[in-house]
Formats: C-alpha cells, sequence, structure tokens
C-alpha cells in the first residue's frame, strides 16, 4: 500500500512539476491566447506547442532515472558490494562500459520481480542507469547475461535516449497543432461568427487522441529500429554468439518478460508483440531480431 502511495505520489508530483514549469516557460516567452476571432496566430500555436510537446518529453528524461527507481522498485548496487552475485553483475556493466567508451560508469541495479527482464534509461550518456530484475539473474547464464547487458550498454552508447526524447517530442507538438488547428475549423460557430470554446475542446481532445494514435505509431517504428541496433552493437561489444544466445534465452522465457503490468514503463521491456499490435511494439518480435543476427554471421 505504501509503495502504491509513492508511485501515485510521484506520478501526481511530475505532471504538477511538468505543468508549473511549461506555464511559467509561455509566459516568460509570452505566448498567450493563439485562437482569436480573425483566426488563429499561428506563430504563437506553434511555440506552444513545442514548448508543451518537448518539453513534457525532456522533463520526463531528466527524471527517468528517478522515476525508474521508484516504480520499478529497482535498487542501486553499491559498487563495493560483497555480494558475489551482485558484484559481478556490476563488474560486467563496468566492462561492456568502458568497451562502449562510455564517459561515465552508469549506476547498476536490479529490481525484485521475477519477471525476465533489463533496461537501460537516463538523460544522458554521463547519468544512465542499468537495471535487472531478480528472475533475469536467477535464470541467465554469465554468457547470456553479458549479452543482454551489452544490448542494454548499446543503448546508451547510441543516445538512444535522447533521441526517442526528440521523436516523442516533435510528434506530440505535432498532435497538439494540427489538432487546434482542426478543431478551429471545424467546431460549431455561434451567431457572430466566432468558435463556441466548449466544442471546440472537445474536438481538440478527441483530435488529439486519435492523432496520438497515429504518432504511437511512428515512435513505436523508430523504437524498433534502435532496438535491432542495439542488437549489432550488443553483438559487437559481448560477441555474436553471446547476443544471440541471450535473445534465444529470452524467447524461451517471453511469458515472464514483463510481469509489472505498467503500460508507462513499455519501452523499457524486452518482448515485442504480434499482428495489429505489432504496429505499436518498441520492440521487433525476438525471433526476428534472432534472425537478423544470425544473418549477419
Amino acid at each position: 500500500m505504501f509503495a502504491m502511495s509513492k508511485r501515485v505520489g510521484l506520478f501526481l508530483g511530475v505532471n504538477l512539476l511538468i505543468l508549473v514549469t511549461l506555464s511559467f516557460t509561455l509566459n516568460l516567452l509570452g505566448v498567450g491566447a493563439y485562437f482569436s476571432a480573425r483566426g488563429i496566430d499561428y506563430q504563437s500555436l506553434m511555440v506552444f506547442c513545442l514548448v508543451w510537446g518537448m518539453g513534457g518529453a525532456f522533463i520526463s528524461l531528466a527524471l527517468s532515472r528517478v522515476m525508474a527507481k521508484w516504480m520499478m522498485g529497482v535498487v542501486v548496487i553499491d559498487p563495493n558490494t560483497s555480494d558475489p552475485a551482485l558484484a559481478g553483475l556490476v563488474n560486467t556493466v563496468y566492462v561492456l562500459a568502458r568497451a562502449a567508451g562510455l564517459p561515465k560508469m552508469p549506476e547498476v541495479g536490479y529490481y525484485p520481480s521475477q519477471e525476465i527482464n533489463a533496461f537501460a534509461t537516463g538523460p544522458s550518456r554521463r547519468r544512465a542507469l542499468v537495471a535487472v530484475s531478480a528472475g533475469l539473474l536467477g535464470s541467465m547464464d554469465q554468457e547470456q547475461l553479458e549479452g543482454v547487458l551489452g544490448h542494454e550498454m548499446s543503448h546508451i552508447a547510441n543516445g538512444d535516449m535522447v533521441t526517442m526524447t526528440l521523436i516523442q517530442g516533435i510528434v506530440n507538438a505535432f498532435v497538439m497543432f494540427l489538432a487546434r488547428v482542426i478543431a478551429f475549423f471545424i467546431a460549431n460557430r455561434g451567431r457572430d461568427g466566432e468558435s463556441s470554446v466548449a466544442p471546440r475542446r472537445l474536438v481538440i481532445f478527441l483530435l488529439e487522441m486519435a492523432l496520438s494514435v497515429l504518432g504511437m505509431i511512428v515512435v513505436s517504428a523508430f523504437s524498433r529500429l534502435r532496438e535491432y541496433r542495439a542488437d549489432e552493437g550488443g553483438a559487437r561489444l559481448a560477441g555474436r554468439q553471446k547476443m544471440i544466445d541471450a535473445l534465444e534465452g529470452l524467447r524461451r522465457t517471453a511469458a515472464y518478460a514483463d510481469l509489472t503490468g505498467k503500460e508507462s514503463m513499455a519501452t523499457l521491456k524486452i518482448s515485442g508483440k504480434k499482428g495489429f499490435f505489432s504496429l505499436f511494439a518498441t520492440h521487433p518480435p525476438l525471433e526476428e531480431r534472432i534472425a537478423r543476427l544470425k544473418a549477419a554471421v
């Protein structure tokens, strides 16, 4: 109960921080109303959408390590730990991080879940977090673990977190902009020719929901591309066969790849989806990832 309260508090706190920060930024920029009886002030609307779309995404990125620790219950491992299994995990991450040329060693953590998963997050290559589940630690051998961690090191080295934040921010801005432009022209109008505010807001809300679905398809497609790239990076860092063995191990335990049920953390998950829902999957199917690595041998 206490853990749930902390997570709800974090969610509300982050959203309040985003709201206050972006509202203050818009006031500094002097961005006011963008709808008027004469039409749309496109410049003000573009600034409004960019600030909200990009700003929200980058604030979330800046807080990504904290949010992952709270929402997933990640415990950061002391590099000087006396636990041989955890010490070995930290050492493996550090060896791969040096091979990847990272300027600073990432934080290493684990979270007490029986799901078979691992993820990397953080606002930059200097401030990254790599975490693995207790289930993954208990089910994989050292070579498979090196493959998984090599993949995560590649995400950090490639700057995938920042890249995906930029893409998400741009998509957010486009969704907000298009929804408001379209709503201006299709909302009901009163007798004086001015747009009726209430219907327009409803239309904006509905359009943002619909356009966000299309935006998710775009963002997910970019995310799947970064996964293939990280697989190749993991193969270079840990060895191609280790990377293949790691993915094979994940495929055999795919049913345990996500036991948290947290959709907000979907981009941190290893498993992909099939069929129509593959359009919204942040990861390609493991079978396709394995086939690509084998074909490149």
